[in-house]
């Protein structure tokens, strides 16, 4: 099992992002870290710093020298995707080859309204994020491309220079609709993440691999990523405390915020995460916006005293 940070890009400044990742980077660290894609916050005052990802990224790239580094996950709403297309090829190759280009269909509506972006329905973005992987699959793969589909048309298009990764950046698509989201990742990723722990992703997992199944293809192909929550503790109050912020921050369901958890002391969390391994996941995002002040110090304690186990496995 590998493991990766997932850096938000809202409430911080440049400088503590850009220390966070070099402090990841160092040899036996991180193996990956990715950043948000937002414009603000999801508040109805819209107000807090926000740092946009791809134009971040494209300096954490070239100030990075080991970890992959990437999107999780870009909006597909907010560029056109022989745009993003040419972005991601430019940072693969700053980079050395190791973007993970991440893609979602979209989802915070606020800045959509705010910046006269068209939101669409929910059907909608995920047909043009269906379109947007093709488009983009054609841009990094072939010499030209021409493409006339019903969101997004290419009229003899070439992009040059091509990406460092052969045949493509890693494609990575996120999210966990499983008619829709995993039927798309089946046909175009190359890693699907969602938000789960050893419950979700093995359920998740097995309706992916019937769409694989659907698309003949092997879905041992795709990577598969879980983002979790850690709290290295066994105080019941503070694992409680840190369930109900995430069943109220996210939404989600009792049953759900505890898979998500990664709770416990570092054998039970090595324990839970096994499991994680035993549903098929291959790398564990680590979400730092919810670590609060002593963030880093969680991080080193899970990639010094958690990952090494999981590593050898």
């Amino acid at each position: 099992m590998r493991f990766a940070i997932f850096t938000s890009m809202g409430g911080t400044t440049w400088n503590d992002v850009l220390d966070l990742w070099r402090h990841a980077d160092q040899p036996g660290g991180w193996d990956a870290a990715c950043v948000t894609d937002h414009f603000m916050p999801n508040t109805p005052d819209r107000v807090g710093d926000m740092l946009e990802s791809w134009t971040a990224l494209a300096a954490l790239a070239g100030l990075t020298t080991r970890m992959r580094v990437g999107t999780i996950v870009s909006g597909n709403t907010y560029r056109h995707p022989a745009v993003l297309a040419k972005m991601a090829a430019n940072i693969d190759v700053i980079s050395g080859g190791r973007l993970i280009c991440g893609m979602g269909a979209g989802w915070q509506e606020n800045e959509h309204q705010a910046y006269g972006i068209s939101f669409y329905t929910v059907g909608e973005r995920l047909q043009r994020l269906d379109e947007a992987c093709q488009v983009m699959n054609m841009l990094w793969t072939q010499d030209r491309s021409t493409f006339k589909g019903r969101y997004y048309q290419l009229d003899d298009a070439p992009l040059m220079p091509k990406p460092g990764q052969k045949p493509r950046p890693e494609l990575m698509i996120g999210g966990g609709g499983e008619k829709v989201t995993l039927k798309v990742a089946a046909r175009w990723a190359d890693h699907w993440n969602v938000w789960g722990g050893p419950d979700i992703l093995a359920r998740k997992g097995k309706i992916l691999e019937q769409h694989c199944a659907a698309v003949n293809r092997d879905p041992k192909a795709i990577l598969r990523s879980a983002v979790m929550v850690p709290v290295i503790s066994e105080d019941r109050a503070q694992i409680e405390k840190a369930q109900q912020t995430l069943m109220k921050r996210m939404g989600r369901d009792e049953a759900s915020a505890k898979d998500i958890l990664l709770a416990g002391s570092v054998a039970q969390i090595q324990d839970k995460l096994g499991k994680l391994g035993g549903a098929g996941v291959g790398l564990v995002f680590i979400p730092t916006m919810f670590l609060g002040k002593d963030g880093r110090a969680v991080l080193d304690t899970l990639i010094e005293k958690v990952a090494p186990a999981l590593r050898k496995a």
